[in-house]
């Protein structure tokens, strides 16, 4: 298997990801019409932590790490390793000493459609992650792939330099062409959230905040007490 290894890829713009950085997974999927997230099965190694990032892609061979070693020299302040395969595996193709030498290269963290191991000494240095799998599966470092190519995750296609937000509700991406918009609708949206917040503090319900009586009148839900609905003293 040939491959190719892409230098100097466009990457979104460094304050737009920083913007981004403001903001929570759910935001920002909601902020781009509930798209870009990745799936549930992605998940975080820790836990209160929140990065964003350029992205850096990877495609490799399942069972093989060598495109990782390659993706490294790639890799640069403010990226996020994002890594797949040609198909589906959960051996553990990262761990701790991948994080050192990313770490040195000031990258934020990994996404990764496989698995991970060295877990708790991620967490002891403080590296993000996050991985389809947890696996002490070890790997070889046999076959040719790709880097800084557009990829596949769950449906979403991950580009190099788009941006990656991750969180502890999964991972988010934002095609690089749609950072400051992005960021932007995110922002208005904490805006919105923030006034419903007080609203809601203040005992307004959400049936009426969002309009909902209508709606489920509309849809036929009825109000009954518990001695009509039961029969109870007839």
């Amino acid at each position: 298997m040939g491959g190719v290894i892409v230098t100097n890829p466009p990457k979104a713009d460094a304050k737009d990801v920083e913007a981004l950085a403001a903001f929570g997974v759910a935001t920002v999927s909601e902020a781009m019409g509930r798209t870009g997230l990745l799936g549930p099965s992605i998940r975080p190694v820790q836990q209160g932590v929140r990065v964003a990032g350029t992205a850096v892609t990877v495609i490799g061979w399942p069972g093989d790490n060598l495109m990782i070693h390659a993706a490294v020299e790639q890799c640069g302040a403010g990226d996020i390793l994002v890594v797949t395969t040609t198909s589906p595996c959960t051996d553990g193709l990262f761990g701790e000493l991948f994080a050192t030498a990313l770490r040195q290269r000031g990258v934020r963290g990994v996404v990764l459609n496989t698995g991970i191991r060295d877990t708790q000494e991620l967490r002891d240095m403080g590296f993000a992650a996050w991985s389809r799998a947890v696996s002490s599966q070890g790997t070889v470092k046999a076959t040719g792939g790709s880097v800084n190519v557009p990829i596949a995750v769950d449906g979403q296609v991950v580009r190099p330099g788009d941006v990656i937000v991750a969180d502890d509700d999964g991972v988010v991406v934002v095609p690089r062409e749609k950072a400051r918009e992005t960021a932007e609708r995110s922002e208005a949206r904490e805006a919105k959230e923030a006034a419903t917040r007080a609203a809601f503090l203040e005992g307004q319900l959400g049936l009426d905040r969002y309009g909902l009586r209508d709606t489920l009148k509309r849809l036929g839900v009825e109000y009954r007490s518990y001695e009509e609905y039961t029969g109870a003293g007839s």
